[in-house]
């Protein structure tokens, strides 16, 4: 439960040792020092927008391919769902543009569950 207190002293030492496993392997993950640059910023969160954007723009595809698939969308919604994903394509290479940011820059290190992407 949420509201449950934590208690270290309730440990046996083998779980402390595992807890401590545990956030060692999670600080790799992590940066060692916070990027206060007001430029690198800005960058991270157009980096982290235009990575959000990008999953749901993949999957946004991958569902109309089901629905293509399954015929269950018609020959007109196909091609304005094609024409829709091209345009957010095309907006997305401009805006990485503007960021200076790649393909592989949009992409999250999940840690053991690998990269997002």
């Amino acid at each position: 439960m949420l509201n449950d207190k934590f208690n270290l002293d309730d440990l046996s030492e083998e779980e402390i040792r595992e807890l401590a496993e545990e956030i060692k392997k999670a600080q790799k993950h992590f940066p060692k020092r916070i990027n206060v640059d007001p430029e690198g910023v800005e960058q991270g969160l157009a980096k982290l927008v235009l990575t959000i954007i990008e999953l749901i723009r993949r999957l946004m595809e991958k569902e109309a391919i089901r629905h293509m698939e399954a015929g269950t969308i018609n020959e007109e919604e196909i091609e304005r769902i094609g024409e829709a994903l091209l345009k957010l394509e095309e907006k997305m290479q401009e805006l990485k543009g503007i960021f200076g940011l790649k393909d592989e820059d949009l992409n999250l290190d999940l840690g053991p569950l690998g990269d997002l992407m």
